[in-house]
Order: C-alpha cells, then sequence, then structure tokens
C-alpha cells in the first residue's frame, strides 16, 4: 500500500531494528498513548525484537527511512475481536497520508482474518489521536477504563464497522 510518498508494508523478521527505534520513538514522543513504557521496551533483548517482528502483525511506513508503525492483533479480553494497536507516526508525518495508509494495513489484514468491525483502544488525553480516528470512521463504544498500567489514564474503546467501509 502506498500513496506518492509512503509505502506502507507488512514488518520483516529482518526489520526489527526499525521497529526497534520506531517503537521506542513513540514510547519516548507519545508515553500516555501506549499501554508499555520506554524503559520496558529499552531491555528488551534483540531476540525479542525479533520475535515481534516475526510473529507479530506489525506495518511500517516509510519514507526514507522508516516514519510510523502500526499493529493489529486480538483481545483476550474480546474474544473473536480483532484490534488496532500501537500506531504512531513521527511528528514530522503527522497530518499526512501516513497514519490513513497505516489504519487501512491493518483494515485489510482484519477483513482478511474474517473481521467485520475493528476495535481499539485510545487515550481520553490523546485529543488530535481521537480526532483522527473519528475522521477514519471509528466511533465510541459504552467502554472505557483505566490504563492498566497508569490507573490516572483512562481507555475510550472506539469500534468501526468493516463491512461495506
Amino acid at each position: 500500500m502506498s500513496d506518492t510518498t509512503f509505502v506502507v508494508r507488512r514488518a520483516q523478521p529482518d526489520d526489527w531494528a526499525a521497529l526497534r527505534a520506531i517503537r521506542l520513538e513513540a514510547l519516548s514522543d507519545s508515553p500516555d498513548a501506549f499501554g508499555s513504557t520506554y524503559e520496558t521496551a529499552l531491555n528488551f533483548s534483540n531476540d525479542q525484537w525479533r520475535a515481534m517482528a516475526a510473529q507479530r502483525f506489525y506495518c511500517l511506513a516509510e519514507r526514507d527511512g522508516v516514519v510510523g508503525m502500526i499493529s493489529g492483533g486480538l483481545n483476550d479480553d474480546h474474544p473473536g475481536t480483532h484490534w488496532l494497536y500501537g500506531m504512531y507516526v513521527t511528528p514530522s508525518v503527522r497530518g499526512s497520508a501516513a497514519a490513513a495508509l497505516l489504519v487501512k494495513a491493518v483494515e485489510e489484514w482484519a477483513r482478511g482474518e474474517g473481521a467485520r468491525e475493528l476495535f481499539l483502544h485510545v487515550g481520553s488525553s490523546m485529543t488530535r489521536a481521537r480526532s483522527f480516528y473519528k475522521k477514519m470512521g471509528f466511533e465510541p463504544t459504552s467502554e472505557s477504563h483505566a490504563m492498566t498500567r497508569d490507573p490516572t489514564l483512562e481507555l475510550i474503546t472506539l469500534r468501526r464497522s468493516l463491512v461495506d467501509a
């Protein structure tokens, strides 16, 4: 998937170092947006990063290097649902097509898995991200809860239909 300036592709096992770099940037830049911390991720071994790149559904956005990431997965608390996780774009490309292309990559993955809906959690303090997701067609559900690693942060659950989207 691409536009004239960005390419979004699934991460491969050899992309582990690029995944590590963009994830650490994300955790440093926007710590309230993620369920993990910079310190935790910094202590992952290279083998752990290799396993993440090889075993999970990650996509990278590239334009003269990696400028964004996203992940798709399941959620044990909501069996049978498909989720968007860990989206991030570097500040210099915010407002461009990169974020929308990343979301579309996860939507395509979820559709390929037979999903009819896609869910995500977004922090209540992440107003720009919430506006972006609304623009992408995500709507609030009635669910919200405290973030596990920091109960002072509220997560709002959003949903988007993938039927006829």
